[in-house]
């Protein structure tokens, strides 16, 4: 039985599983477990132990597939990505455990900030970021805490510079989240959270610079 789920699609499995066909719920837990471990893959350098994340996600996955509305929502897909990705956020900022995120993530962030468009349209800015990102995650740990001094130092100001909301917007773009994928984990509009992340941009800018 399971085999033949593959012939359907997520929307049409949930409309079966509304019908009783509980084991569809499984399947389909199953078939996007590979989709949460790799969110906790990015979401790790926000804290948090990875097999924490890993359950934290399966939760998501779990209301996804307790609340998708078809009527209401887009794709299953993008409401589990979605559902995923706020729960284990949550779940990192109710842990008050933040990693120090590595130097280069900030240069990073600044270098591709300066080279932007600058009207909030994806500019290559994400993926350049997501290519860094993957990158050094086959670092080792020392050579990913280079320049402890100035990554705590940078954070300081950061803390002290920036909203809580704009700490929110930074700590999702840190994980290659897009504006437009960060307002959705926070229940924010698209216009809001770019007009956030162009004033973080800004900010950076002028710290960096310095």
């Amino acid at each position: 039985m399971r085999e033949a789920y593959g012939q359907y699609s997520d929307e049409e499995l949930i409309v079966r599983l509304r019908d009783g066909e509980e084991p569809i719920t499984d399947y389909i837990m199953d078939k996007y477990k590979n989709l949460v471990k790799s969110k906790a893959k990015s979401m790790y350098i926000l804290g948090a132990d990875n097999d924490d994340l890993i359950q934290e996600g399966m939760i998501g996955l779990f209301k996804a597939v307790r609340d998708y509305d078809s009527g209401r929502d887009a794709s299953f897909f993008t409401f589990a990505d979605l559902c995923i990705s706020r729960q284990m956020y949550t779940a990192v900022q109710a842990s008050g455990r933040k990693k120090h995120a590595p130097l280069n993530t900030y240069i990073s962030l600044y270098s591709h900030v300066n080279h932007g468009t600058g009207d909030g349209e994806p500019d290559g800015e994400e993926a350049q970021l997501q290519n860094i990102l993957a990158a050094r995650a086959e670092l080792g740990p020392e050579e990913r805490m280079i320049d402890k001094e100035n990554v705590e130092g940078l954070e300081r100001i950061i803390e002290r510079e920036l909203s809580h909301f704009e700490k929110q917007v930074l700590d999702l773009y840190i994980t290659g989240m897009s504006y437009v994928q960060i307002a959705k984990v926070l229940g924010r509009d698209g216009k809001s959270t770019d007009n956030a992340l162009q004033r973080i941009k800004g900010k950076l800018r002028k710290v960096i610079g310095q």
